[in-house]
């Protein structure tokens, strides 16, 4: 069963403390979206997991800037929409839950579809005048030169992929 993501946004953005387009708000996110596609065509990553990834693991932040336990509460504001929003099967959901809680402090993991997910965000560090370096990402997909420089380019021009749009039915200032 696949994620219906505009009812989830729905619900993130019902009480998201922060602007729609700020640099942690709706463009990351669907650039996030894009990146983790990307990269789980070639990573074998699980998407459903990627693309949930995506959409929450900065719905909880409560400033732009320092954050320290956004990633844990967006974990848990996982758990409250399982059941309700999305399905996972407990492995998949483990992996969510773990990208999420793990993505700003841990360097890299075993599970190639939580190196993903930590990939697809550190992608867009250009956002925030941050080039990605190879080091810091954990795919061999991620790190190529070409998909660095695709994603850095987005996220420097603050690039907002149609789909927020078109798909989510939002429309940023």
């Amino acid at each position: 069963m696949t994620a219906n993501l505009p009812l989830i946004l729905q619900a993130v953005l019902g009480d998201y403390a922060l602007p729609w387009n700020g640099d942690h708000g709706i463009a990351h996110w669907a650039r996030v979206l894009e990146n983790g596609s990307r990269l789980a065509r070639e990573t074998g990553a699980d998407i459903e997991v990627v693309s949930l990834f995506a959409v929450l693991h900065d719905s909880r932040r409560i400033n732009e800037h320092t954050d320290p336990d956004h990633g844990p509460r967006a974990a848990e504001f996982a758990r409250t929409l399982r059941g309700r929003l999305f399905d996972l099967s407990d492995h998949e959901f483990k992996l969510l839950h773990r990208a999420c809680s793990g993505h700003t402090y841990e360097l890299t993991h075993p599970d190639v579809t939580i190196q993903t997910c930590w990939d697809s965000d550190r992608l867009d560090l250009g956002r925030v005048g941050i080039t990605p370096h190879p080091s810091r990402l954990c795919t061999k997909a991620a790190k190529r030169a070409d998909t660095i420089q695709w994603a850095d380019a987005r996220g420097k021009m603050h690039f907002v992929p149609e789909r927020v749009k078109s798909e989510w039915g939002i429309n940023l200032p």
